[in-house]
């Protein structure tokens, strides 16, 4: 992943007097926020999906970068993987054993670490799925914060990766032929709240 200078973008952002400036408040754009998903299955394939419709909110701190927080809610109704079967499964009996319009997973952040060279930011938080809450670090990288050339207001937009544990969640089922391990990437466009 791409390395960022958190600390930087932050104090160019918010300009000279970035040290004064009270924290910044930003909503996601649920047509432009998606989670992609991916494993292994039965190591012939790798398979992806996708979950649409993000929300959440994104709180930047100018000032203290490490006090910046974010929360999403995940909607498992916008997920889509390679088949419309394989979608029935995922929340049949095997799995998350919902209707799939009931089925939400959700993340807060807990903590925000910019390394030593602040060039790179990991972003420490639950995720709650399937009933379960887990601490993942996402390494997220901020692409950029500018106004947008078609709204004229003021964007950030980021991407995060992280890894999970199907197992771990209560999604086992034929693990290990179809991976434990997910792959997930994240990106996300969060428009300033007015």
């Amino acid at each position: 992943m791409k390395r960022i200078v958190l600390p930087l973008v932050l104090a160019t952002t918010f300009g000279a007097g970035a040290a004064m400036a009270a924290p910044v408040t930003y909503n996601f754009d649920p047509s432009h926020s998606q989670v992609v998903f991916q494993y292994t299955h039965m190591g012939f394939s790798t398979s992806t999906g996708i979950i649409n419709g993000v929300t959440g909110t994104l709180v930047l701190d100018a000032e203290n970068p490490d006090a910046s927080t974010v929360e999403a809610t995940i909607p498992m109704s916008g997920l889509h993987s390679v088949a419309a079967e394989l979608d029935e499964h995922l929340f049949g009996k095997d799995f998350f054993n919902t209707d799939k319009g009931a089925a939400v997973a959700t993340f807060k952040s807990t903590a925000v670490d910019v390394d030593d060279d602040k060039d790179e930011a990991k972003v420490t938080g639950d995720l709650t799925m399937n009933g379960v809450t887990k601490t993942v670090v996402l390494d997220v990288d901020l692409k950029q914060i500018a106004n947008h050339p078609m709204s004229g207001k003021e964007v950030a937009g980021f991407d995060a990766e992280t890894e999970i544990k199907r197992t771990e969640f209560n999604l086992g089922q034929f693990a290990p032929a179809v991976s434990d391990e997910v792959e997930i990437t994240i990106s996300i466009e969060a428009t300033k709240a007015e």
